[in-house]
């Protein structure tokens, strides 16, 4: 098979007029305006509202392109265009050969007799999607739909295109069009692969054995015959030929000794590669196929037991707590991502201890790329299939079958990756947007379910039969389906924080079984709020500021908890950190007390992990990829050991919880400490604990009323550490501290600390980068550092530094420092600096 790109370079026109301008595909009209310098910059202060009318204007792409005559020899000649986005008329040499209508679908028209050799022209028309849905809408029924006026049209369901693409509550609106995936011409004689299918046996001790199932389309009648070899680290390890009748055919390979991948945290992600090549007559080449498959069982547990029906998943057999967030698209415009963004992105998660990720439905499938990296990384992906939010006209036959289309497409094309958890219907519609019938606010069941209860759980039985499928999340599989959060089973989004401004220990009050969206917002670092503000919109209720909100509770919602739980900061940049701060507290009291409730509930993903512009928004990652202090918190709360605390300032104790995601037991020993505000040291103890795998235990319970009495909540804290050991000689030796926590009766803003006098000293390190020891005099707490001038990264920040107690940061700036210049930019911050 030979292929012809025609990636690169195109011109882009208004409409199907005016002047060219020089464009880049795979891309995107705004990226390809930005380039030209024809738009602002729409993430800088509001120029979004600037560029609105780009996504209401039609847009043509043209190019020129020569096909060299042995290329029209080939017996079909097709053009595969591989992601349009999404209303696009396609034209060669001025003729039309195809519609589409889906930006998730790959395209494909009969090319061949529209070409000829030499030069030809390629033309793709893209009708504006606004434009398209209110006329899709007109006379239709009305499709209800969640958050209209505020950043969505009415009838978005009507188009098959990324949903938060309209705006959502934490992203610009900011309607694409283009070839947003690779196009080209493709080539071939006799036969090519039209799919390859893996499934694997576990049954047997010892072996795994893989059933490849073959499907080939044909050009004409040909002895068809395949070769699938299986390698693993540049071996072979098994290998088959296989006649295809009728263009099907199957093998079964056996590999001994296998070597099972598991998900971060839990063991090795080792990735086999399947390697599968056509033949026709006389042995000649005609198409090649390589699969990359990780060799282990993924199911989602539904089973009764004592709380209801559990929700959880399980690798090898192994039940395992899913750890992770809610992934949106990286960027806007995300042609403009790269594989190294991906993995920078996807990086971050699995250093901060994530095992799963949720592809959120409000987004799309996303790139290659993607999946590849969370095989890599052990990253395991719940899939929402693309509906959120909104309602859908699923009593329209052409609109069944376009998604039908989009459904196997995407199912067949992602299936074989190790990492690929679940298939999820949809985000959010049996939260409210589905009812009895058709009404201002809802679309009725019996339409509901021909899509979400049969069209796509038979698409995933019949093509992906070792994945579950779940209709909706949240869900409730026993009981009042509308009862969406049921906390006896299924999957719950808990939003009665932000939404219903309920206070940070209600999440304690949770029981539920899975936690697969729950959140609080906070500000970007300055750095990133600098880079879209002027000096003079640097006030948080400034109109650029409250521009880059889009949750229309957002920044009085931040500013109210921030007032429950510290004191004033004393300047914006103070007051950007502390939301920071108090973001990852909230989710730090959700997560550890869902960890504690094992194996009542086994999941807790927050949302969010990215964001797609710079914004306040939920995220623990902002849009430039620095990590806010939810991040780091993160990796210490989902940390495979896990020391937490619930503290009963009227009792006057403190339970001392380990949570183990290990599978194998583990000696450790607890120290802890109780202080006053200042730090100084009122009483300690330690004990020896034995830790069970995969299950929390409460290992002590701190006694601290008489400290209490004698020094009131104001004055008093407690902190824990958790240490594993390892045998010497016969004895016990600390070998690593692997978890620390902290405990107060009193909320911050009513702690008496005093000034903690951080001490620095600064070493070299290898790379450019330098270890920063800090000492305090008194209790610091959520200390970071941070240089003046220059982007770094840092090995830790927002800890709390107990006096006695070292603490070293490896600080790694992104352009080489003396280290003179990197003292002089050095800062460090704690609790204390936000308001005095």
């Amino acid at each position: 098979m030979e292929t012809l790109s025609l990636n690169g370079a195109w011109y882009l026109y208004k409409a199907d007029e005016g002047e060219a301008v020089p464009a880049t595909v795979p891309g995107c009209v705004h990226t390809d305006l930005l380039a030209a310098g024809l738009i602002e910059d729409p993430f800088y202060r509001d120029n979004e509202r600037n560029v609105l009318w780009v996504g209401e204007t039609d847009w043509t792409y043209r190019r020129t392109f020569t096909v060299p005559e042995e290329f029209l020899r080939h017996e079909r000649v097709l053009l595969r265009c591989e992601g349009l986005d999404t209303i696009a008329t396609i034209f060669l040499n001025g003729q039309e050969v195809g519609r589409a209508e889906n930006m998730f679908r790959t395209w494909e028209y009969d090319a061949k007799p529209f070409l000829r050799p030499g030069e030809n022209v390629i033309a793709v028309r893209f009708t504006s999607p606004l434009k398209y849905v209110r006329e899709k809408a007109k006379g239709q029924r009305f499709l209800p739909a969640w958050g209209v006026g505020q950043h969505k049209l009415d009838g978005g369901g009507w188009i098959r295109k990324e949903p938060c693409n309209f705006g959502w509550d934490w992203g610009p609106m900011l309607a694409t069009c283009g070839i947003w995936r690779d196009i080209a011409l493709v080539g071939y004689d006799t036969a090519r692969l039209a799919d390859v299918h893996i499934l694997q046996d576990h049954s047997q001790p010892g072996q795994v054995t893989l059933e490849v199932r073959l499907e080939a389309e044909t050009v004409r009648g040909a002895d068809l015959q395949a070769h699938i070899a299986v390698r693993f680290g540049g071996e072979g390890v098994a290998e088959a030929a296989v006649p295809l009748d009728g263009g099907r055919g199957a093998a079964r390979l056996t590999i001994r000794n296998p070597r099972l991948w598991w998900p971060n945290g839990l063991g090795e992600h080792p990735l086999y590669e399947v390697r599968v090549a056509l033949y026709g007559g006389a042995g000649r080449a005609l198409d090649e196929a390589t699969r990359r498959i990780g060799l282990r069982t993924l199911r989602l547990v539904r089973e009764p037991d004592a709380w209801g029906e559990s929700f959880y998943f399980a690798v090898n057999g192994v039940p395992f707590f899913a750890k992770g967030a809610n992934w949106i698209p990286r960027d806007v415009f995300v042609t403009r991502l790269t594989p190294e963004d991906y993995r920078r992105a996807l990086h971050d998660a699995a250093e901060a201890n994530m095992n799963m990720l949720r592809v959120w439905g409000g987004g799309l499938y996303e790139q290659d790329a993607f999946y590849d990296l969370c095989d890599e990384l052990g990253l395991c992906v719940w899939q929402d299939f693309i509906f959120a939010c909104a309602t859908y006209p699923t009593f329209d036959e052409a609109w069944m079958a376009n998604v039908r289309a989009e459904a196997e497409e995407n199912v067949r094309r992602l299936r074989h990756h190790a990492c690929l958890a679940l298939w999820c219907g949809n985000n959010e519609l049996e939260q409210g947007l589905v009812g009895d019938a058709w009404t201002e606010h809802t679309m009725a069941w019996e339409d509901y379910s021909k899509l979400f209860d049969e069209m796509l759980p038979t698409i995933v039985h019949r093509l992906d039969p070792e994945r579950d499928y779940w209709p909706s999340s949240p869900h409730s599989s026993c009981g009042d389906r509308r009862d969406f959060n049921n906390p006896t089973c299924g999957d719950a989004h808990l939003w009665e924080v932000w939404h219903g401004r309920r206070p940070f220990e209600w999440y304690r009050t949770c029981t539920h079984r899975f936690n697969s969206e729950f959140g609080f917002q906070s500000f970007p670092e300055p750095r990133t709020v600098y880079a879209y503000t002027e000096p003079a919109d640097r006030n948080v209720t400034s109109w650029v500021m409250e521009h880059h909100q889009r949750s229309a509770i957002g920044n009085g919602t931040i500013m109210t908890y921030l007032c429950d739980w510290f004191r004033l900061p004393t300047s914006f940049e103070m007051t950007l950190w502390l939301s920071q701060i108090l973001q990852g507290m909230a989710i730090k009291y959700a997560v550890e007390h869902w960890r504690r409730g094992m194996p009542r509930g086994m999941g807790t993903l927050y949302w969010q992990l990215d964001d797609c512009w710079p914004v306040a928004s939920w995220s623990s990652v902002d849009s430039f990829g620095r990590w806010k202090a939810l991040h780091y918190m993160a990796r210490a709360f989902f940390a495979p050991l896990l020391i937490s605390a619930v503290e009963d300032a009227a009792r006057g104790t403190v339970e001392v919880h380990i949570t183990s995601d290990l599978l194998k037991p583990q000696e450790g020993e607890v120290q802890w400490w109780i202080t006053d505000a200042a730090g100084a040291e009122l009483a300690h103890g330690r004990e020896m604990v034995r830790i069970a795998p995969q299950r929390d235990a409460q290992v002590l319970t701190i006694d601290a009323a008489p400290y209490l009495q004698s020094h009131g909540p104001r004055n008093l804290m407690v902190w824990l550490e958790l240490y594993t050991l390892r045998r010497s000689f016969g004895e016990n030796i600390l070998a690593e501290r692997v978890s620390t926590n902290w405990v107060s009766f009193a909320r911050p803003k009513h702690l008496e600390l005093e000034d903690p006098a951080i001490a620095l000293r600064v070493r070299e390190a290898p790379g450019g980068a330098y270890d920063v020891s800090l000492r305090a005099e008194k209790a610091a707490l959520w200390c970071w550092l941070d240089l003046a001038e220059t982007e770094a990264h840092y090995s830790n920040r927002f800890f709390h530094l107990r006096p006695g107690r070292e603490e070293v940061v490896r600080v790694t700036p992104e352009r080489a420092l003396s280290l003179e210049e990197f003292q002089r930019q050095l800062r460090a911050y704690s609790l204390v600096d936000t308001y005095r």
